[in-house]
């Protein structure tokens, strides 16, 4: 948990919040926040034309009664209503289309910051709750939604409180009279004025303090429910075959009861809710009552006519109304910022992965050493060590196994050697040269992988192959078919045009599993990288599928350094060299027929094994 939501914030870091939370919505959808803001003040602004013309007319009643001039401002008054409401439903429409477009630009928003976040972030169980705190918050209109609506009311608010001053300055002028005694000689006197004034004020401090009261009380009310909220957001989004098939449904039900909003919460910030309310519209009954008062007073003595009474009680109005909308505001805006800091929280984790300046050296040769010196490893915010101390050496060219028990650290291994991770002791080296001073986006172009997790995208066969809607046709058919795809290819009528999955295309197509995989190896092919890493690549296919997968990597990846890792054996033999794993350390390293003759762990791993390839089993 941030260290903030904790504490209590100064003022200053208040209004950061919000500022930085306008300028993120402005990059994003500035339409959208000038619309918001046109909107907000023209709502304030077009009651003040009815006041107006309401007090022409009224006046004009009460005085002269020229039936001309009646006409004149009735129908002035109704082309202005009907002006007025045709740019009120313009204003609405524009504002409504670009809200659509915001919710979008917000998600695109979001999915850049993941794409662009440091891939250790990605598999941090901390920062995956954080985003569902984050997600759950704004599907209940938290994070940026308040800013989107709450700043531009707030400066709407600003603008009807000087507008409102302005019109109503003119009330609080006096007239000769001196046979006025009493309270109505006090009207007429300067002192209503500042009657009056000090009632606003008076009105605008309590209001701050019960809407900061509100605020603390609201919060802490919330506070138990943060927990339950982000739980069942993460649990709504389980689903899948399995969740059906084991109808793990009851597991899903049972845990979200766990977590579910008890009544006795919602019943304690319901009653903050209605004692605060309810405040609220008291003083500000006190206050319009104290404005009716004083104003029909100044009305009736003569101070200005009775259509101006209409007027000023609305102006009056209007600015302690202003006041307290601009506290509303504020207010909506600090609590928001609970959120908002989880948001910049996540928007700030650090990349503070060296990213190098030396280019790799192209070579025509592609003659290239890896050395892993003194590595060990282990995962942030951990203390157990996923590898320890590994010193070894490959060149390019070579067929490279990696065996070893689950949680050996295979998988770890080839995280470092594609740098997703930093070693946290020793170094790896290309050419003998730190990898890390190289060119982040060029060291990682030498490598194709398929990972054991690997993902494949509702996109055209292609574009999963390709990594991109940019592609060569006959290079992509080339890939699939040298990666065992070819047979599956001419059954499919759109050929790699061909959109996998349903989720988007009802005449997508479902792979199977092992079809998914020649397609993920597909996609290692196209890109072309000096080394070739398959972590399980064949986990879905048979022994004999599996035999021919690498049988033809070795002519497929001739110039190649390929890394295999396989839990069956039996691939190793494909392999001109094997390295052991045994609880993060390199504990073997020889050829197939050397290792399978010394006592060790790839001796007890292959006799294992072999046992079910003697009785005729396959797994």
């Amino acid at each position: 948990m941030n260290k903030k939501d904790t504490e209590k914030r100064s003022l200053r870091e208040e209004w950061g919040l919000i500022a930085r939370g306008v300028r993120i919505v402005w990059q994003i959808c500035p339409q959208l926040m000038i619309y918001n803001i046109v909107n907000a003040i023209a709502a304030k602004a077009f009651p003040y034309f009815s006041l107006y013309t309401q007090s022409l007319l009224v006046n004009e009643l009460a005085g002269q009664c020229r039936v001309q001039k009646l006409l004149s401002l009735a129908a002035f008054t109704v082309a202005g209503l009907f002006v007025l409401n045709i740019i009120t439903a313009l204003l609405n429409g524009r504002q409504s289309v670009w809200t659509d477009n915001a919710s979008q630009k917000f998600e695109l928003f979001n999915s850049e910051r993941q794409n662009r976040m440091q891939y250790e972030h990605l598999e941090d169980p901390n920062v995956t709750m954080l985003r569902e705190e984050i997600s759950v918050a704004m599907m209940h209109g938290h994070v940026l939604t308040p800013i989107i609506w709450a700043v531009p009311k707030l400066l709407g608010n600003i603008f009807n409180l000087i507008l409102s001053a302005a019109l109503t300055f003119s009330m609080f002028r006096t007239i000769s009279d001196s046979s006025l005694t009493g309270f109505l000689a006090f009207i007429n006197s300067p002192g209503s004025a500042i009657l009056l004034a000090g009632i606003i004020f008076l009105n605008v401090v309590l209001s701050m303090s019960i809407a900061g009261i509100h605020t603390e009380k609201l919060l802490k009310a919330w506070e138990p429910l943060a927990e339950h909220n982000k739980f069942i957001g993460a649990y709504s989004r389980i689903g899948g075959a399995d969740v059906t098939i084991f109808n793990l449904r009851k597991i899903i039900l049972k845990e979200c009861r766990k977590v579910q909003i008890r009544p006795a919460y919602l019943a304690d910030v319901e009653k903050v809710r209605v004692k605060y309310s309810t405040l609220s519209m008291l003083q500000n009954a006190i206050l319009r009552t104290a404005v009716f008062i004083i104003t029909a007073a100044k009305a009736f003595i003569g101070t200005f006519g009775i259509g101006s009474f209409i007027l000023y009680k609305g102006t009056v109005t209007q600015f302690a109304g202003s006041f307290i909308g601009i506290t509303d505001d504020i207010t909506n805006l600090r609590e928001n910022n609970k959120f908002l800091a989880k948001l910049f929280q996540f928007l700030d984790l650090p990349d503070n992965m060296y990213l190098g300046t030396l280019a790799v050296e192209k070579r025509d040769d592609i003659d290239y050493e890896i050395e892993f010196r003194n590595v060990s490893f282990r995962y942030p915010h951990t203390e157990n060590w996923i590898l320890k101390n590994v010193n070894m050496k490959f060149r390019i060219g070579g067929k490279l196994a990696i065996v070893g028990e689950n949680g050996s650290g295979k998988t770890t291994f080839i995280k470092l050697l594609c740098r997703l991770y930093d070693p946290t002791e020793g170094v790896i080296l290309l050419n003998g040269i730190d990898i890390t001073k190289y060119r982040y986006d060029e060291y990682i172009s030498l490598f194709s992988v398929v990972f054991q997790d690997y993902k494949l995208f509702d996109f055209s066969l292609a574009a999963n192959v390709t990594a991109s809607f940019d592609y060569d046709p006959k290079k992509v058919i080339d890939s699939l078919e040298r990666a065992g795809f070819g047979d599956k290819l001419k059954t499919l009528e759109q050929g790699i045009d061909t959109v996998i999955g349903r989720a988007y295309e009802n005449e997508g197509v479902d792979l199977s599993g092992g079809e998914e995989q020649k397609t993920a190896l597909a996609r290692a092919l196209y890109k072309d990288a000096p080394f070739v890493v398959l972590d399980e690549p064949t986990a879905a296919l048979d022994p004999i599928a599996e035999a021919a997968v690498y049988e033809s990597f070795r002519e497929i990846a001739a110039n190649k350094t390929t890394v295999f890792i396989s839990h069956r054996l039996s691939s190793c033999r494909f392999c001109d060299d094997i390295i052991v794993f045994d609880r993060g350390e390199l504990v073997q390293r020889g050829s197939h027929e050397a290792l399978v003759g010394t006592v060790g762990k790839y001796s007890q791993l292959w006799n294992a094994q072999a046992q079910y390839y003697k009785s005729g089993k396959n797994f």
